[in-house]
């Protein structure tokens, strides 16, 4: 056995035990351990992690532990650019899509109307959509942190809130969303994109009333659904800008608590 020492930063504090959360804590691992396997069994999953720090060196996921070293754990930093210091990931995804959980049906048709294409069937098991994740590169959403922990799973998100709106505005602060939004892309049922229509090609799929009221349509080739600009948009239209208004909550060093600010003094723990 080997035995380092632990302290994790922030929200990644919410996954562990209690009387582990804030502090640095000493913990028991096998000998041949590694960062991601000691992190994983203390209750935080890979994908929430953005930076590891062994004894002030930035390291990977594979990086084995030894007795003694002191392991600074942080999950993403929205007000700091650290990408040199990186070592948990080989790339970014060069493309935001998503693939949601069965806990998050109210969420991936949100995520659609911003324009993200976002794979969702709550009838998919784990390993179904572990396998779309690493075939199409897509980021894992969930409120399952086991699913987070599978070994081919490299880019995922917690949900932590309840509510689809909360979780929309939860997922862009969270993953800087606001400028790769592109609202009324995609159906909100299919993901699949959504084209302008004539309005004499609209027909009977549009109430005779709003054919009168409106010139503007677009149409979903694969449900044929028809959409315009009435109510319901205006208000789809509000919460868009709700969202992508909302500032990213800073994770600088002048915003952590009390208790993070004194134990990022400690020897081997970088500030």
């Amino acid at each position: 056995m080997v035995t380092a020492t632990f302290r994790f930063y922030e929200e990644l504090n919410d996954f562990l035990a209690r009387p582990l959360r804030r502090r640095a804590f000493a913990y028991a691992c096998a000998r041949d351990a590694t960062t991601k396997h000691a992190i994983e069994s203390l209750g935080v999953p890979h994908t929430e992690v953005e930076l590891i720090l062994v004894n002030g060196e930035s390291v990977g996921f594979n990086h084995p532990l030894a007795d003694g070293d002191r392991v600074a754990v942080y999950p993403k930093f929205e007000a700091l650019d650290i990408r040199p210091l990186l070592r948990v990931r080989e790339r970014p995804l060069r493309v935001v899509r998503f693939i949601a959980d069965a806990h998050l049906g109210g969420l991936a048709p949100l995520l659609r109307l911003a324009g993200f294409d976002t794979l969702y069937d709550n009838n998919f098991p784990d390993a179904r959509i572990e396998a779309l994740a690493a075939a199409e590169d897509r980021i894992v959403l969930t409120r399952d942190r086991e699913l987070l922990k599978r070994r081919t799973i490299t880019h995922g998100c917690y949900i932590r809130t309840l509510r689809p709106r909360e979780q929309l505005r939860e997922v862009f602060e969270r993953l800087d969303l606001a400028g790769s939004a592109q609202p009324f892309r995609l159906c909100l049922m299919c993901n699949a994109p959504l084209r302008r229509i004539p309005r004499d090609e609209v027909g009977d799929r549009a109430p005779d009333g709003v054919l009168e009221r409106h010139n503007q349509f677009v149409t979903c080739d694969v449900c044929r659904r028809v959409f315009w600009e009435g109510t319901h948009w205006q208000r789809m239209r509000a919460l868009m800008d709700s969202v992508a208004a909302t500032p990213a909550q800073s994770e600088a060093p002048n915003g952590r608590d009390a208790s993070d600010a004194r134990d990022a003094s400690a020897p081997g723990v970088a500030p």
